[in-house]
C-alpha cells in the first residue's frame, strides 16, 4: 500500500510539473516518455484504478482514464474475465461519485466502450443499468450523459431512450410558477408598428392577415414563465436536449417521436422567443430555447418522410410558424420596435436554419396542401428577412428565398400549362420582395447601415463587404426576373431613370475657378443627397446589367424596344461621363464625391459590356434585315468615341479597367466590320503601336492589345469569306505585331546578347512583358478558325525565332525561362498545326539539347516555384509531342524516355512534395497510351494466328512500370489516384494486365502493393478504386490469383501465425464477379487487420495456437 501511495505521489508531482508553465519542452518530453513507459506495463490498469480512487488531482484522473481507454480499445479481448469485471465495477462505482462534467463524460465514454465490445453476451445489463440511473432522481444526470455517449458510440436504443428523455424534460417543464402565460401580443405598441414604413409598404405585411393563421385549438404554445433554474436543473435540461438532438440525428421518423415529446420540445423552443430583458425569463432559459431548436432542426433535416407522418410534420410546422409569428411582431423594448433585435443571435441562427430546411426539403410536400397557408408563410418569412438585425442573418434569409425561387422555376418548367396561374399566385409576394431588397441596397432608404459596410478590404473571393452584400441581393432580384421579367425591368428602370436625370443635371452646377472645376454646392445636405443618388445609380447600373440575359436570344424581338431605349441611355451616360470628367471636379465633399463619380462612370461602361451580346445580336439582325443599320452605326460610333479617350493617365484606374473590358467585348463579341474605319478606333491602334499605353496597368495593356489583335484576325459576323478583306487585315496585323515587338526582335543576335551582361539585364523585363502579351494572344486564338490562326502565326514569325534564339542565353534565369517556356507551350497547344513539322522538330530538339541532366538538376534544385514551373512546362511540351501521330515525332520517343526516366525521375522520385510528379506521370501515361506499338509489336494477322505479340524496348517499359509501382508506396494521394487511373485506362485500351511482360513479372508486385495499402489504410479515400484495380488484375487469371498469389501474399505477411494465415486463405471465397470479389477483399483485409491487432495486444509470453 505504501508503494502505491508513493507511486501516486510521484505521479501527481510529475503531472503537476508537466503542466507547469515554467517547465521546459525537453523536461516535458522526458516526463511524457516516463508516462508512456508506465502505461505499457502489464499491470498499469490496476495501479490506475487505485490512483483514480485515491486522488483528487484531475490531471491524474485524466491520465489514468487515458491508460484505461487504450486498454479497452486495444487489448480488451485479451483481458481476463475477472479483470474485466473488476475494471467495469470500479468504473461504475467511480461514476457515482461527484466529479466535474468533463471527468464524468470521460468515465461514461470508458463504460460505453466496454459495452460496445461486451454487450450483449458479456455485459447483458449494460442498457438496463443506464435506464435505472435515469429513473433515479439522484443519478438522472449521469444516466443522460451515458445515454448521449451510447447514442454517439452505438446508435441504438432509439425507442426507450426517447421516452425516457421526454420524461426528464417533462419533470422540469412543470417546475414553474403558477403565473398565467403572457399573451402573444403582450407589450406591443401600435404606434411603433405604424412608424415602421419599410415594413408596411407591402400588402404582405398586413398583420390582420397573419394574426390567427397559425393558431388552432390545442396548438398554442403556452410559454409558462420559468423561475430562474438552479445550476443542476439547468445543466440537466441542457444535457437532455443535447442528447435528444443527437438521437434525432439518426433515428427514423417513427412512433418513437410522439406528440407529447414534440410538445415538450416546443415548450422549450418557445423560451428563445422571449426578449433577453424580459423579467420572467432568465438567460439560461433562452439557452434552452436554442438547444430545443437544435432538436427540431434534426427532425426537419430528414428528407425521407413516411406518408403517414406528413400530417404530423404539418402540425410541427404550424407550431414553429406560430413562434415565427411571435418573433416578427413589434416590440416596445427597443427604439426600432424590432423584436428580433432583443433575441439571442444564436437562437435566430437556429430558427433561420429551420426555415432553410423547411423550404429546401419540405415545402414541396405542403405547398398544395389546403391546410397549409403558403402565402401567409411567405409573408412571415418576408417580415423575418427584413427585420434581421445582422447582415449575415439577412444573407441567410436571402438563401432561403433563393431556394424558394428555384423551386418555383422548376415548378413552372414542369407545369408550363399552369404557369400563368402559378405566377399570378406569387406575383404580389415576389414584387414585394424585390421592392424591399431595392430599399435595402439603396442609400436613399438605408444609408446609415450601408455606410458601415467596408468597400476597401477584399475577402478571399476578391470582393469587399459592400460588393458581397450587393451581389447577394442582386442575385435574388435576377432570379425573380426569370419569373416576372417585364415587371422587374420596369421596377428597376423607373428609379434608374430618376437617378440618371439627377446625374445629368450635375454639369450645370459646375464652374471653373483658377483653372480648376468646382461643384457649386455648399450645403452639406445637398452633398449628402448627391452622394446617395450617385451610389444608388451605381447600384442600379449593376442591377440593370444583371438582367441583360433576358434581352437576348429568343427574347430579343419582343424586348427589342426596351433594350434599345436602355442602350441609348447607357451610351448617353458614357458620352456624358467622358465629356464632363466629373471625377476631376472638386467639392466640399472631396473625399466622397470624386469616388462616386468614378464609380458611376465605370459602372455605366460595365453595364454596356454586359449588354454586348444584345449589341451583337442587334448588329447581326440589322445586317440581315437591312434595317436600322444607321441607328446601330451611330450608337457604336458614339460609344467608341467616348471610350477611346479614357486610356489616359489622368483617368482613374477603375474607369480605364472597365473601358478595356468593353473594348474587348466590342472587338470579339460584336466585331462590326466598319469599326476599323472609325477615326477614334484607328487612333487606338496608333497609340498602341507607339507605346502610349506602356504606363497603364499590365492587365489593361494585355486586354487592349488582345482586343486590337483579335479584331484584325477574327472573321466579321454575317459576312461571306470573300468579303472579309483577309489580305489587308493580315498586312495590318503583321505591321501591328512588328511595332509591338520591335524591342524584342532587336535581340535576335544571340551572340551579341550573350556577350553583353548589361544588355541582358535590360532585356529581361522587355522579354517577359512582350512574351506575356503574345502568349495571351495565342491562348485566345487557339479555338478560332484556321484562317485566323494562319494570319496570326505568320505575324509572329520573328518573335518566335527571337525567343528560340535567346533561350540559351537565359538558361540560368528561371523567371525568364519560365516566360519563354510558357510562350512556346501556348504555341504547341494552340498553333501546332500552323508551326509545321520541321519547325516543331527544331524547337523540341533545341529544348532537349539545352535541358541536359546537369541543367535539369540545377533547375529542380533551385527550389523556386518559377524553376519548378519551367520543368513542368517542359514536360507538358514533351507530353504534347508524344501525342502527335506523325512518324517524324516518333524519333523523339527514346530521347523523351531517357530525359524522363534517367534525368528527371531520379531527382523528384524521393521528394515528398508532389511538385512536378504529376506532370511527369502525365507524360509517361500519354507516352505509353499513344505509342503502344513502340513497346508491343503486333498486327491483325498475328491476332488471327493467335501469335503472341513481340516486345521491344523492354527495359524502358519496365522502368516506366516500376515508376508507377514506386508511386503507390508514397503518401501523396493525388499522384496515387492519378497513376491508378492511368493503369486502368491503359488496361481498358491496350489490355495491359494481360501482356506477358506485365502478367508474368509485375502483376504480383502490383497486387501486393495495392492490398498492403488497403491493409494499412494509408489511402482509405481510394478504397473502392483500389479494389476495382485489384479485381481487374486478378481477373486476368483468377486461378493463378487464388492458387499462387494469395498463399504467397500470406506467407510474406508479418504479425500472423500459421493458423491465422490458413484461416485467412480458407475464408477468402473464390468469387469471380466484382461485387462478390469486393466483399471478399474487404473481409480479408479486415480479418487480417483484426488478427494483427489481437496479436499485438497479447501480453508478453502468451502462447498462440
Amino acid at each position: 500500500m505504501a508503494s502505491d501511495e508513493n507511486s501516486l505521489k510521484a505521479l501527481e508531482d510529475l503531472l503537476s510539473e508537466f503542466f507547469n508553465a515554467v517547465t521546459s519542452n525537453d523536461r516535458k518530453r522526458e516526463i511524457e516518455e516516463l508516462l508512456n513507459n508506465f502505461s505499457q506495463t502489464q499491470d498499469a490498469w490496476k495501479h490506475c484504478l487505485y490512483f483514480m480512487s485515491s486522488t483528487k488531482n484531475e490531471y491524474v484522473m485524466m491520465y489514468c482514464m487515458t491508460v484505461l481507454e487504450k486498454l479497452i480499445n486495444r487489448q480488451w479481448l485479451s483481458v481476463a474475465g475477472e479483470h474485466k469485471m473488476e475494471i467495469r465495477s470500479t468504473l461504475n462505482r467511480f461514476m457515482l461519485a461527484s466529479h466535474p462534467m468533463y471527468i464524468l463524460k470521460k468515465l461514461a465514454k470508458l463504460v460505453v466502450d466496454i459495452g460496445r465490445t461486451d454487450w450483449p453476451h458479456f455485459y447483458p445489463d449494460f442498457f438496463s443499468n443506464i435506464l435505472q440511473l435515469v429513473h433515479s432522481q439522484d443519478t438522472v444526470m449521469l444516466g443522460v450523459v451515458l445515454l448521449h455517449t451510447t447514442s454517439e458510440e452505438l446508435a441504438c436504443l432509439e425507442k426507450t431512450s426517447a421516452y425516457i428523455l421526454e420524461g426528464v424534460l417533462e419533470k422540469h417543464r412543470h417546475l414553474v410558477a403558477a403565473t398565467p402565460p403572457p399573451s402573444p401580443t403582450h407589450g406591443e405598441s401600435v404606434s411603433k408598428k405604424q412608424s415602421l414604413q419599410i415594413f408596411s409598404s407591402s400588402p404582405l405585411q398586413s398583420d390582420s392577415l397573419l394574426s390567427n393563421i397559425f393558431k388552432s385549438p390545442g396548438m398554442l404554445i403556452q410559454l409558462e414563465a420559468l423561475p430562474p433554474l438552479d445550476k443542476d436543473a439547468h445543466q440537466l435540461c441542457v444535457l437532455t436536449l443535447n442528447c435528444l438532438s443527437h438521437y434525432f440525428s439518426w433515428i427514423p421518423l417513427s412512433a418513437t417521436i410522439t406528440p407529447s415529446l414534440l410538445s415538450t420540445i416546443f415548450h422549450y423552443a418557445g423560451f428563445g422567443c422571449e426578449a433577453r430583458s424580459c423579467g420572467n425569463f432568465s438567460v439560461n432559459t433562452n439557452c434552452l430555447g436554442v438547444l430545443a431548436m437544435n432538436c427540431i432542426n434534426e427532425l426537419l433535416a430528414k428528407n425521407c418522410v413516411p406518408h403517414e407522418f406528413e400530417d404530423f410534420l404539418l402540425q410541427m410546422f404550424q407550431r414553429t410558424f406560430y413562434l415565427l409569428q411571435k418573433m416578427t411582431k413589434d416590440s416596445n423594448t427597443n427604439a426600432t420596435g424590432n423584436r428580433l433585435a432583443d433575441l439571442e443571435e444564436i437562437y435566430i441562427e437556429k430558427f433561420t436554419d429551420f426555415l432553410q430546411l423547411f423550404v429546401s426539403i419540405h415545402l414541396r410536400r405542403f405547398e398544395s396542401n389546403a391546410n397549409f397557408p403558403v402565402i401567409e408563410f411567405l409573408a412571415l418569412l418576408f417580415k423575418y428577412t427584413f427585420r434581421q438585425p445582422t447582415h449575415e442573418g439577412f444573407f441567410h434569409c436571402l438563401d432561403i428565398w433563393d431556394v424558394f425561387l428555384d423551386y418555383l422555376l422548376v415548378k413552372l418548367n414542369e407545369r408550363s400549362a399552369d404557369a400563368s396561374a402559378v405566377i399570378s399566385r406569387y406575383r404580389e409576394a415576389l414584387m414585394s420582395l424585390v421592392t424591399n431588397i431595392l430599399q435595402k441596397i439603396m442609400f436613399r432608404f438605408n444609408q446609415s447601415q450601408l455606410e458601415e459596410l467596408d468597400d476597401e478590404t477584399l475577402d478571399d473571393d476578391s470582393e469587399t463587404e459592400w460588393q458581397h452584400f450587393l451581389r447577394q441581393c442582386l442575385e435574388v432580384i435576377a432570379k425573380v426576373a426569370e419569373i416576372v421579367t417585364a415587371e422587374i425591368f420596369q421596377h428597376l428602370f423607373t428609379p434608374f431613370n430618376e437617378n440618371l436625370e439627377i446625374y445629368f443635371g450635375v454639369e450645370q452646377f459646375t464652374s471653373e475657378i483658377e483653372g480648376k472645376r468646382h461643384l457649386a454646392t455648399t450645403g452639406e445636405n445637398e452633398c449628402r443627397r448627391l452622394h446617395c443618388t450617385l451610389r444608388d445609380l451605381s447600384t442600379l447600373f449593376q442591377a440593370v446589367g444583371r438582367l441583360a440575359e433576358h434581352f437576348i436570344g429568343e427574347h430579343f424581338p419582343e424586348r427589342f424596344s426596351d433594350g434599345r431605349v436602355l442602350l441609348e441611355r447607357l451610351v448617353q451616360t458614357t458620352v456624358y461621363g467622358a465629356r464632363t470628367k466629373l471625377y476631376l471636379v472638386t467639392s466640399i465633399a472631396q473625399t466622397v464625391l470624386p469616388v462616386d463619380f468614378t464609380e458611376v462612370h465605370a459602372q455605366s461602361i460595365a453595364t454596356i459590356k454586359a449588354f454586348s451580346p444584345w449589341l451583337a445580336q442587334f448588329y447581326v439582325e440589322s445586317e440581315r434585315t437591312n434595317q436600322e443599320k444607321e441607328k446601330f452605326a451611330t450608337l457604336m460610333s458614339s460609344l467608341i468615341d467616348s471610350v477611346v479617350p479614357l486610356f489616359s493617365k489622368e483617368v482613374p484606374d477603375k474607369i480605364i479597367h472597365s473601358a478595356a473590358h468593353l473594348i474587348l467585348s466590342i472587338t470579339t463579341t460584336i466585331r462590326p466590320a466598319f469599326l476599323i474605319q472609325l477615326p477614334s478606333f484607328q487612333a487606338l491602334y496608333a497609340k498602341a503601336s507607339q507605346g502610349d499605353f506602356s504606363q497603364l496597368q499590365q492587365e489593361v495593356q494585355v486586354l487592349l492589345y488582345r482586343s486590337l489583335s483579335l479584331y484584325l484576325v477574327l472573321p466579321w459576323p454575317n459576312i461571306p469569306d470573300s468579303e472579309q478583306d483577309w489580305v489587308n487585315r493580315a498586312a495590318n496585323h503583321s505591321t501591328f505585331v512588328k511595332q509591338l515587338s520591335s524591342q524584342i526582335t532587336q535581340l535576335k543576335d544571340a551572340k551579341l546578347l550573350a556577350d553583353n551582361k548589361s544588355l541582358q539585364e535590360q532585356a529581361m523585363p522587355v522579354i517577359k512583358r512582350t512574351l506575356q502579351i503574345f502568349e495571351d494572344w495565342i491562348e485566345n486564338i487557339a479555338g478560332e478558325v484556321i484562317k485566323s490562326k494562319q494570319i496570326f502565326y505568320q505575324s509572329l514569325q520573328d518573335v518566335i525565332q527571337t525567343a528560340l534564339a535567346v533561350f540559351p542565353v537565359y538558361i540560368k534565369h528561371p523567371d525568364v525561362i519560365e516566360n519563354i517556356m510558357s510562350f512556346f507551350l501556348a504555341l504547341f497547344q494552340g498553333l501546332r498545326v500552323q508551326m509545321g513539322v520541321p519547325f516543331t522538330e527544331q524547337t523540341i530538339r533545341t529544348f532537349m539539347n539545352l535541358f541536359s541532366r546537369e541543367q535539369l538538376a540545377d533547375i529542380i534544385h533551385h527550389e523556386s516555384t518559377a524553376a519548378h514551373r519551367v520543368v513542368e512546362k517542359f514536360l507538358k511540351i514533351l507530353e504534347l509531342t508524344v501525342q502527335e501521330p506523325g512518324s517524324a515525332f516518333k524519333s523523339f520517343i527514346p530521347s523523351i524516355i531517357s530525359i524522363s526516366m534517367d534525368h528527371i525521375y531520379p531527382i523528384i522520385a524521393t521528394r515528398q512534395s508532389p511538385d512536378m510528379k504529376q506532370s511527369l506521370y502525365h507524360l509517361l501515361h500519354e507516352l505509353v497510351m499513344n505509342n503502344w506499338r513502340y513497346f508491343f509489336k503486333g498486327n491483325v494477322l498475328m491476332k488471327l494466328n493467335c501469335e503472341r505479340e513481340s516486345m521491344e524496348n523492354t527495359e524502358q517499359f519496365n522502368s516506366i512500370m516500376q515508376a508507377y509501382g514506386q508511386s503507390f508506396l508514397q503518401p501523396d494521394i493525388t499522384v496515387f489516384k492519378q497513376n491508378l487511373e492511368s493503369l486502368e485506362s491503359l488496361n481498358t485500351k491496350w489490355k495491359l494486365y494481360s501482356k506477358q511482360s506485365f502478367h508474368e513479372y509485375m502483376l504480383f508486385q502490383f497486387l501486393n502493393v495495392l492490398i498492403q495499402v488497403l491493409v494499412h489504410k494509408s489511402h482509405d479515400l481510394l478504397q473502392e478504386e483500389i479494389v476495382v484495380s485489384v479485381y481487374n488484375m486478378a481477373s486476368v487469371d483468377f486461378d493463378k490469383f487464388y492458387a499462387d498469389f494469395l498463399p504467397q501474399f500470406l506467407s510474406g505477411s508479418e504479425g500472423l501465425d500459421d493458423s491465422q494465415k490458413n484461416t485467412l486463405g480458407q475464408n477468402f471465397k473464390i468469387e469471380k464477379d466484382l461485387p462478390s470479389f469486393t466483399q471478399s477483399v474487404h473481409r480479408f483485409v479486415n480479418d487480417l487487420r483484426y488478427y494483427r491487432l489481437i496479436n499485438s495486444s497479447l501480453p508478453a509470453g502468451s502462447v498462440t495456437l
